[in-house]
């Protein structure tokens, strides 16, 4: 399974996601230039995080006017796997894949650490999880705060589209939401960063069930 790790100005982090797509789970990488990108032959797409466009007007909002952004929403509609981390949450939001807006941590400044959030529900992108599995992801943002109103909050939830749920610090999030799917299950937008939990010598392997789980489900489509 070939995946194409999409970046734009400000990503930050796309080594760090081939290193675990690739490296650590032993799928099929490559970085991907939004300038220079044709995705339709992937088998699956990822926006890792950092600060796209530099957070330039809202988190995510310039990397919509780019060619690539219809190429991503093309994509995503033919079932094919697409995740967005950190900023790459963002940016599907923004392209309208993900419900939802993203505003500043209560504390309106760039925070890190590691939050504890519970897998909700066992996905395609989560199944190496047991089910209400709390496990603990390193987190870097600013813009952490996911924001929905209560209709679509309780959508999301009888749904079972949130994926993953904030249990200690929510960052102000609706509901203490971490981690959304799309209705057809096949878009997965989450702020944690589970790239940074595949190893033990980075200081754990909270995420390794992630890319597990979603290199071998989507194999097997």
């Amino acid at each position: 399974m070939k995946f194409a790790i999409l970046t734009f100005p400000g990503t930050s982090c796309e080594v760090d996601m081939q290193h675990a797509v690739t490296t650590v789970v032993g799928g099929t990488s490559e970085i991907v230039w939004h300038k220079d990108a044709v995705i339709s032959d992937y088998d699956g797409i990822i926006i890792p995080t950092g600060a796209t466009f530099g957070d330039y007007l809202r988190p995510g909002a310039l990397a919509k006017s780019t060619e690539l952004a219809k190429q991503v929403v093309a994509f995503a509609a033919t079932g094919k796997p697409v995740i967005g981390v950190g900023s790459g949450f963002h940016v599907l939001v923004e392209l309208g894949l993900l419900p939802g807006a993203f505003l500043m941590n209560p504390s309106l400044k760039f925070e890190t650490g590691k939050a504890t959030v519970r897998v909700n529900n066992r996905t395609k992108f989560t199944s190496a999880y047991e089910q209400d599995a709390v496990i603990a992801l390193p987190y870097a943002q600013q813009f952490g705060s996911y924001h929905v109103d209560e209709v679509t909050a309780k959508q999301l939830q009888d749904n079972n589209q949130v994926v993953f749920t904030y249990t200690g610090e929510s960052f102000n999030s609706t509901a203490g939401i971490a981690g959304v799917v799309n209705e057809a299950g096949n878009v997965l937008g989450v702020m944690p960063l589970p790239e940074r939990a595949v190893e033990e010598i980075i200081g754990g392997i909270d995420g390794l069930p992630f890319f597990e789980s979603t290199l071998k489900n989507w194999s097997e489509q």
